[in-house]
């Protein structure tokens, strides 16, 4: 199995929180020619990447991620997914995802969306809250919210996601239960919570810097993490990575690849591709990557082969935050034997009730994942 993820640059506004590579044309003066360029220079590298012979094989799931894909018109969309057919194999029953703002749609463009090929969307929510919402500098409204995933659900759409995210400066415990039961009044078929984090070079981090805005205390923040995990299991949802639940049948194929190590090409500005040990980023800087491609060039930024040990972290890692460690599949790719050389910490962490050994899977408790970045510091 294999993936393909294409990283669309554009948004509306840049929210205060984010570190993905995304800019808003027309907060910086530029205008649509900026987009069509870009547009031009992904389907070049779509087929400059297909004409490799590395890269045949099938493909089981398509990702737009951004930035704001939605932005897009269902015609291009459809294009890009023509291109991506016209060069790599795709499998006939692929997950084709495609992030969205509320307010970038409506059920007309969520139909015409379909139409073109997208069979799985995610909202990117954040919060039911105005309040919240204003904090984070999103363009939609919590009605908006509510209106994107209805009309997602009569434009056809049988898979439909969304995001939330807690620990927002202010929020207690009982805000953070009603959005959670407000997500689940829509009835979503796969809900992802994230932790806010302040991450460097971003305007909440300045405005943390300046003591403007005050992060939660930690020990509120893991209280609304296990609220979520245990409101979610009650909901029927299950956990099957650390931020991530679905109703049964709908985990989302495309980061179970990521999660799984799994092979995939990525195409766009600071996209990341990881192929057979090996990884490589883009530019980050879309006038750069359609300079690049207008020349024939892919715009490479950087690349690294992964050395034993990065396999072996990264597999722990991937593997501990999910699903859990294929037990006999990971001997037979790494050659070590992780139940013997681990004998120790693996059993402290099976009496603690912090993991358990499933069908070969040695895999985390709702406990464990609260403590999963130290859990997997014990493997070093």
């Amino acid at each position: 199995m294999a993936s393909l993820y294409l990283h669309i640059p554009f948004c509306e506004h840049k929210c205060i929180y984010c570190d993905f590579y995304s800019i808003a044309p027309q907060e910086t003066g530029e205008n649509d020619d900026l987009v069509q360029r870009f547009l031009s220079a992904l389907d070049r590298e779509i087929a400059l990447r297909g004409q490799e012979k590395e890269f045949q094989g099938t493909y089981e799931t398509i990702f737009f991620g951004g930035g704001t894909p939605s932005l897009l018109s269902p015609k291009a969309v459809g294009t890009i997914l023509n291109r991506l057919s016209g060069s790599f194999s795709i499998s006939d029953n692929a997950e084709i995802t495609l992030e969205t703002n509320p307010g970038t749609v409506d059920r007309a463009k969520l139909r015409d969306f379909k139409l073109a090929g997208i069979n799985r969307i995610s909202f990117g929510i954040q919060s039911f809250h105005e309040k919240d919402l204003r904090l984070l500098t999103r363009i939609h409204s919590a009605d908006e919210a509510r209106d994107g995933v209805r009309n997602a659900f009569n434009a056809g759409f049988d898979n439909v996601s969304l995001d939330l995210i807690f620990a927002l400066p202010g929020q207690t415990l009982e805000l953070w239960k009603s959005n959670l039961a407000q997500a689940l009044a829509l009835d979503p078929t796969h809900i992802s919570c994230y932790s806010l984090i302040v991450e460097p070079n971003t305007p909440l981090y300045r405005m943390v810097e300046a003591k403007q805005v005050t992060p939660l205390p930690v020990d509120e923040d893991a209280q609304m993490y296990e609220e979520t995990m245990a409101f979610l299991a009650e909901a029927g949802y299950e956990q099957y990575e650390i931020s991530n639940f679905a109703k049964p049948g709908f985990k989302c194929r495309h980061n179970l690849a990521y999660w799984s190590h799994r092979n995939y090409v990525s195409f766009g500005p600071s996209a990341h591709s990881f192929w057979n040990g090996k990884r490589w980023w883009n530019l980050s800087n879309v006038v750069g990557y359609t300079e690049s491609l207008s020349k024939g060039h892919f715009p490479i930024a950087g690349e690294e082969t992964l050395t034993r040990q990065q396999w072996f972290d990264e597999t722990v890692y991937l593997g501990l935050r999910s699903e859990g460690i294929h037990l006999s599949l990971f001997e037979q790719r790494m050659q070590r034997n992780l139940l013997k050389e681990f004998k120790s910490t693996i059993d402290g962490l099976l009496t603690e009730d912090l993991a358990r050994i499933e069908e070969d899977r040695l895999r985390l408790t709702a406990k464990g994942y609260l403590l999963c970045d130290e859990i997997c510091q014990s493997f070093r």
